[in-house]
């Protein structure tokens, strides 16, 4: 069994050239990652690999790079600019298929960077609000240290770990971070409500953190034995538990339970997980699988773009050649809801930007990524209505995609489409 030392004496175990996953999103264990930049001047070619990480990453900063790389299966907005600059690299992957890069050996994991809630009488620690890939990571790797801290949930499901599959331990007593919630704007809300319209009782919900998806949950208050199976939720769920709203009692699987791979939200919703039985985090391996997404009934999965063009190719992780974020969980999602009886696979985003340029677009950026393919999307919503594109031509496509764009940008998009596709109108 682990005995609890110094952050420096467990970081002294990493030695040039290892691989070292770091626990993700608001479960990253801040104190191990200070000790470990701490040694920068002492270390050379460390690979850090994890997906989607909030707070500081300062091992991705300027002036680290000859003591760390970071090769990022998700890009959040604390490595957009390490990627963007070439201090950091980024792997496409579906977040399905994650795992499998450990347990595969396809990126053996040297050290594992965790944080843990403090041991049961039994021994076990929980890896709490994050179990996604961090799990396959810990189960891979050839040498665990982890951040113990009392703030941290304990949540139940695949998460738990005994104290004796630790073999560093270091005390880290810290609030948990917290996203930031805002209330959804006019538009966001009339998205919501077009999103709302299609949901039925007994629909499995998949969706992510933001407005739109909080939008959605609001609207749904009228809305009967609604389950949830989904890579992560936030605080918008709370108050459709509390109404009876969510009882998953129409689930296939993990029939009664919200089954997830990880959350995002405030002090709330890390409460409301911890030693909660009706709430079960899982390996993302089995939460984003398409054969399992497909098993509940009437899947109704909710995803953002960043744009779309006239065909329905949907981009979703990049803004032409910058990284924005990551291919994510959309695909696994989107062709699970697909699969699913009476499933409804949802792409969501407002008509025009901020600096009004329209969303809906002739082609995508150049170098912009196809994160859902054409041939995988269904229904396109933004303030403006709901676009069901599956069974449709190009043609009709683009007719039904240009109703939904803002008013100010359709007339340019009619022209692009009648150059495109010429024939009789669209």
């Amino acid at each position: 069994m682990a005995n609890f030392v110094s952050p420096e004496e467990a970081i002294s175990e990493i030695k040039n050239g290892d691989r070292v996953f770091i626990h993700s999103v608001f479960a990253a264990p801040s104190v191990l990652i200070q000790s470990l930049t701490s040694r920068s001047k002492d270390l050379k070619d460390i690979e850090i690999v994890h997906i989607h990480t909030e707070g500081e990453a300062p091992y991705s900063s300027q002036g680290n790079e000859s003591a760390f790389r970071t090769n990022a299966l998700f890009v959040a907005s604390n490595m957009r600019q390490a990627v963007a600059e070439g201090r950091a690299d980024y792997l496409p992957i579906f977040l399905s298929e994650a795992p499998s890069l450990f347990r595969k050996k396809i990126l053996p994991i040297d050290i594992a960077l965790i944080s843990v809630s403090p041991p049961d009488k039994h021994g076990f620690c929980s890896l709490g609000v994050s179990i996604d890939i961090s799990k396959a990571a810990v189960d891979s790797a050839t040498l665990v240290i982890a951040q113990v801290n009392r703030n941290m949930p304990r949540t139940h499901g695949d998460g738990l770990i005994h104290i004796s599959k630790i073999h560093k331990l270091v005390e880290g007593h810290i609030p948990l971070l917290e996203a930031k919630h805002s209330e959804p704007d006019p538009i966001e809300q009339k998205i919501g409500e077009h999103i709302a319209s299609l949901v039925e009782d007994g629909a499995t919900l998949q969706m992510g953190i933001g407005s739109i998806p909080d939008a959605v949950l609001s609207c749904l208050t009228n809305h009967k034995d609604l389950g949830i199976h989904t890579e992560m939720f936030s605080d918008g769920v709370i108050p459709l538990v509390e109404k009876g709203i969510v009882t998953g009692s129409q689930k296939k699987i993990h029939r009664g339970k919200i089954a997830t791979g990880f959350v995002m939200g405030t002090r709330k919703l890390y409460d409301f997980v911890d030693d909660n039985p009706e709430v079960v985090f899982l390996d993302m391996g089995y939460i984003n699988d398409t054969d399992n997404i497909r098993k509940n009934p009437k899947v109704t999965a909710i995803n953002s773009a960043v744009e779309v063009d006239l065909t329905g190719q949907v981009c979703a992780d990049s803004i032409g050649t910058y990284q924005y974020s990551g291919v994510g969980g959309q695909m696994d999602f989107i062709r699970g809801a697909s699969l699913s009886e009476g499933g409804k696979p949802i792409i969501a985003l407002p008509a025009a930007t901020s600096k009004g340029l329209s969303r809906i677009v002739p082609i995508l950026k150049p170098g912009a990524s196809v994160t859902t393919t054409r041939a995988h999307v269904h229904y396109v919503i933004t303030e403006y209505g709901v676009a069901n594109l599956y069974g449709k031509n190009l043609r009709q496509r683009a007719r039904l995609l240009i109703d939904i764009a803002h008013p100010d940008h359709r007339e340019e998009l009619e022209k692009q489409a009648h150059e495109r596709f010429k024939g009789p109108h669209l």
